[in-house]
């Protein structure tokens, strides 16, 4: 998918005007920039370069105007991680540059405490049950409340309870405490997170290869199994594809039906397997069954383009139903998400 190119400056805010304006001069003057930024600058910064993607070059032309900065644009410029990492190493250690990085692909939020807010609760709570009570006690009462209810039912009833305790009779905390609860987070929690959370490539190679035409994702993955057959295995088993839709439960058929478009389906089926097309018939009304058949019938051949095309919206359908939780698509490698009849 290309990159989408920002081509308005009013759709852009100010820290990313700011963060367009210093990619525009280069590693060797950002860097004395950044030098003279404090910490949280930088953060918002850096993150606004990760996330910025490209700018046009005439957009950029407003900006340096903008700033009263006589630049000229040979092109489009593209914020990434990896630019972002060189230009920071340029004006600071890398222990530092390392921290900030983890900060900005850890999740987001401006302090720590926003950024908490944005941890899964399972993955808090299963780091906060090693700590001491009242450091437990000292988090909970900086996150919303919402987020801390989540995450004491997900710690050990006892060890939560003392936890609870310790929030009834904490008064003031400390402003040094606070600041060695917060450093210990950042040091021991945040970054390992940001580390264990990054993006497999296979996982994004196999969204990729999920949108390929039949054609193509055979020949792509014909010459990968040539070239790193372990790499090609992988993705195979990442990508969910429209057969893959054969281990829906009923209630799972039932749903999506209710959220295709007909025609899409009726094309989506007509290049299927006897045995999907029966799985679908079979959660569906006499009536509407028939009513199918006959448009299928009626369609005459279809194109294998338009195909593969009706069977990917499907498959986007059920993702989606998927991430609301209104299905569940079975877990393909099996595990404590395979379904038991």
């Amino acid at each position: 998918m290309a990159t989408k190119v920002r081509e308005d400056i009013r759709s852009m805010s100010g820290i990313e005007r700011a963060a367009a304006l210093l990619l525009a001069l280069g590693e060797e003057h950002s860097a004395r920039v950044f030098a003279l930024l404090a910490d949280e600058e930088i953060k918002e910064l850096t993150a606004a370069m990760a996330s910025l993607g490209a700018v046009s070059p005439h957009v950029l032309d407003k900006i340096c105007i903008e700033f009263a900065e006589q630049i000229s644009s040979t092109g489009a410029l593209i914020g990434t991680f990896d630019t972002t990492e060189r230009m920071l190493s340029k004006a600071m250690p890398s222990d530092r540059v390392a921290q900030i990085m983890d900060e900005i692909r850890g999740p987001a939020g401006r302090t720590m405490w926003d950024k908490l807010g944005n941890v899964n609760e399972g993955v808090l709570a299963n780091y906060l049950k090693n700590e001491y009570p009242q450091t437990v006690a000292v988090v909970l009462t900086k996150v919303r409340p919402d987020h801390a209810a989540r995450v004491l039912t997900q710690l050990p009833e006892a060890f939560a309870m003392e936890v609870v305790m310790r929030m009834l009779r904490m008064e003031t905390v400390q402003k040094e405490i606070l600041e060695d609860v917060e450093k210990t987070l950042r040091t021991e929690f945040m970054s390992n997170l940001a580390r264990t959370s990054r993006v497999d490539p296979h996982d994004v190679m196999s969204e990729i290869f999920n949108n390929f035409d039949r054609n193509t994702e055979s020949r792509f993955m014909s010459a990968l199994d040539e070239r790193n057959k372990e790499s090609a295995e992988k993705i195979r088993s990442l990508m969910f594809t429209f057969d893959d839709l054969g281990r829906l439960d009923p209630g799972g058929v039932q749903t999506l039906l209710r959220g295709v478009d007909k025609t899409k389906l009726a094309v989506a089926l007509k290049g299927s397997t006897e045995s999907m097309r029966d799985l679908f018939f079979a959660n569906m009304s006499e009536r509407a069954s028939k009513l199918l058949k006959e448009d299928m019938a009626s369609m005459g051949p279809v194109r294998l383009k338009d195909v593969d095309e009706s069977q990917m919206y499907m498959v986007t359908i059920a993702k989606e139903l998927a991430n609301k939780g209104e299905i569940l698509l079975a877990d393909k490698k099996g595990g404590d998400d395979e379904l038991i009849y």
